[in-house]
């Protein structure tokens, strides 16, 4: 499994944030929130991070917590199943380390993927 988090793999255009977000679930994991929405119709899983100008008025501070963010979502992607777009979004006034937010996406991550029902395959009988 590749490790970084190419532009393929990033969630972008209109059409794709506004199926995401009228067709998605949600759901929250401590002070983040999530909204996901699977089957995308990807051979990927596509991401996008969102931290509010209203929270944190300054932009370095909202870039920093973005950063995080990625790098979370990016160690953690193999826990996610193939197909799933993601929104996550900050929802606290306090900033979190990095090891913090790590939990709260991993928690979310294993969240989405114990409510995606795969298909069972099916057995072979001889007859």
């Amino acid at each position: 499994m590749d490790a970084g988090l190419p532009k393929k793999e990033r969630i972008c255009g209109k059409s794709a944030i506004g199926r995401l977000l009228a067709g998605g679930r949600y759901g929250f994991a401590g002070s983040l929130k999530y909204c996901w929405l699977a089957p995308n119709g990807e051979s990927v899983s596509r991401v996008m991070v969102s931290v509010s100008k209203r929270l944190f008025k300054r932009a370095v501070k909202r870039n920093l917590l973005k950063r995080r963010l990625r790098e979370a979502y990016r160690t953690r992607k193999g826990l996610l199943p193939a197909g799933v777009d993601l929104m996550l979004v900050y929802n606290t006034r306090e900033i979190l380390s990095t090891q913090e937010l790590s939990v709260l996406v991993e928690r979310a991550l294993l969240d989405i993927a114990g409510h995606i029902v795969t298909p069972p395959v099916p057995e072979k009988t001889d007859a």
